[in-house]
C-alpha cells in the first residue's frame, strides 16, 4: 500500500519565528517523518486582535511514522509540541509562540471532535496556500479536487511574502 502524504502548516508571530520554525523542522525531521518543507514565508496577521506581528508561516510533507500511525495520534502529538514551545491558548486567532495544523492526511475526509481532513479552512487561507503552492504544486485539496495553486489564485496575496529557503 501506498504511504499517505500528510501536510502540516508551522506558524508563529511572538519571540523569534524563524528560530521557533527552524527548530520546529529539525523536530519534525527526528521524530515525525518529514520529507519536504517549504520555505518560510512572512505574512500578515488574518483576523484576531489588531496590532498583532507578522507571522512566519511554512508547510511540511511528512510520511506516517509507527509512533503517530493516525491522525488523531499526529494531532495530539502537534498539540503538545506546541505546548514545549509555549503556546498559550487564550484569545481565538491572537499572537502565538507556534501553531501547528494538522492540513491533509492523504486523501481523507474526516469530522470527529476537534479534527478535521482536510483543515476546514485551508482553501481560504493564502499563507498555507503560497507555502503548500511552493511545496508540492500537483497536490490536490480531498474535497474541492483543485490544485493548491488554484485554489490560491483565487486569493488575495497581497501580505504574503516568500522568503529564502532554510530547510
Amino acid at each position: 500500500m501506498k504511504p499517505e502524504a500528510i501536510l502540516v502548516a508551522i506558524g508563529a508571530n511572538l519571540g523569534d519565528p524563524l528560530a521557533t520554525a527552524d527548530a520546529v523542522v529539525g523536530r519534525l525531521r527526528a521524530e515525525a517523518g518529514l520529507l519536504r518543507a517549504s520555505s518560510p514565508y512572512l505574512t500578515e496577521p488574518v483576523g484576531g486582535p489588531a496590532g498583532q506581528p507578522d507571522f512566519i508561516n511554512a508547510v511540511v510533507l511528512l510520511r506516517s511514522v509507527p509512533q503517530l500511525p493516525d491522525p488523531q495520534s499526529l494531532l495530539r502529538w502537534l498539540l503538545q509540541l506546541e505546548h514545549e514551545y509555549g503556546r498559550q491558548r487564550t484569545e481565538r486567532w491572537s499572537a502565538r509562540t507556534l501553531d501547528l495544523d494538522l492540513l491533509a492526511w492523504g486523501e481523507r475526509q474526516l469530522a470527529v471532535p476537534g479534527l478535521s481532513l482536510p483543515h476546514p479552512r485551508l482553501h481560504e487561507r493564502p499563507f498555507v496556500l503560497a507555502p503548500l503552492a511552493e511545496l508540492w504544486p500537483d497536490w490536490r485539496h480531498p474535497g474541492l479536487g483543485a490544485t493548491a495553486p488554484e485554489l490560491l489564485a483565487q486569493l488575495d496575496q497581497s501580505g504574503v511574502t516568500r522568503l529564502p529557503a532554510r530547510w
